[in-house]
């Protein structure tokens, strides 16, 4: 076959390829209905910004005997409640009431058209969650962005907080003052209109497992480019706009120092996590993302501070290995 034809023919297979993924991703509603959760999802519903909102939270009791302490799982900027599972069986079973709530804009919860995105506001619909459920002190586990934001309502509300636990959270740095370009909220939402499962897999595999894929992690692929595939796809990229704009303009990095009560880092030390870095230029890249040097130097800012690293892991340590990752969380948990 000659070479032009040949490559016609490959080409034509590669396009037929992205057309057969495209049709094969489900199309979830724009709170994820339709995705098959493995628990109840509840809803609470609150005003806030002249608007009426809806939070989806899990609430799982203990399955084993209660030690009467409630773990709240703050969810990263690409993941929901449920894809702490591993973490939430485990916790249950160990005898803590776990709380896993969507943030607004995220998952099974309201995405406005409207938002004034702040780590703030989000700590206090989180409060107010807490308020509602009668839960008036907790250990917050916060990973990704929800280590910012774990982080935020730990300073906001120090005496409802026993023990903060940060896996692999971002803001460990304050990249824009790092050389990181700014980059408009418009900008963000036609990065985000573009989200694919392929784009989502690639970054996973690069980012959050360290290039070692599982069979089990295409359900949290299928979970992130359903809901960005479905009916609600513009209003999804552009709340994911709205809150990639929150995450570089307002860094908790400076406030590390002022945390009053008890904290964890647990490091997947191979993670290269940093916002902005694919318009970093390489002098900035180059400086940014290294976990294996954050986790201790965030660790000696804090001023009760303990450092657990998982040596090689990336991102997502409690979805990479969870049973090993679930083993030292309950461990320091039950620490006294």
């Amino acid at each position: 076959m000659p070479k032009f034809i040949s490559c016609l023919v490959f080409s034509g297979l590669v396009t037929v390829f992205n057309a057969f993924a495209a049709d094969s991703t489900p199309k979830y509603g724009p709170q994820l209905q339709g995705f098959d959760f493995p628990y109840p999802m509840q809803k609470f519903d609150f005003t806030s910004q002249q608007q009426q909102l809806s939070m989806g939270y899990i609430d799982v009791k203990p399955s084993g005997s209660a030690n009467g302490r409630t773990v709240v799982l703050m969810h990263g900027k690409n993941f929901c409640g449920v894809t702490w599972q591993a973490s939430i069986d485990a916790l249950s079973h160990a005898g803590y009431r776990v709380i896993a709530p969507d943030q607004i804009g995220f998952c099974t919860s309201s995405k406005p058209e409207h938002y004034q995105y702040s780590f703030q506001q989000l700590a206090l619909n989180t409060q107010n969650l807490l308020k509602k459920l009668h839960i008036d002190k907790v250990t917050l586990v916060g990973h990704s962005t929800g280590g910012m934001l774990a982080t935020r309502f730990a300073l906001m509300y120090p005496q409802e907080v026993q023990k903060l636990v940060l896996v692999n959270p971002i803001g460990l740095e304050d990249w824009k003052a790092k050389g990181v370009p700014w980059r408009s909220v418009d900008e963000w939402y036609q990065r985000e209109l573009k989200t694919s499962a392929a784009s989502i897999k690639k970054y996973e595999l690069n980012t959050y497992y360290v290039g070692r894929w599982k069979p089990e992690y295409d359900r949290w692929v299928t979970m992130l480019a359903g809901l960005n595939n479905g009916p609600g796809h513009e209003i999804v990229a552009w709340n994911s706009a709205l809150l990639y704009d929150m995450i570089f303009t307002q860094p908790v990095y400076y406030e590390f120092k002022n945390l009053q009560m008890p904290a964890t880092l647990m490091i997947g030390t191979s993670d290269t996590t940093a916002i902005g870095s694919d318009i970093a230029p390489p002098d900035v890249k180059a400086k940014i993302g290294h976990y294996n040097e954050l986790g201790k130097q965030v660790a000696a800012l804090i001023p009760q501070a303990t450092l657990i690293e998982f040596p090689g892991m990336g991102h997502a340590p409690q979805m990479e290995e969870p049973a090993k990752f679930n083993q030292a969380l309950i461990k320091d948990l039950n620490q006294p």
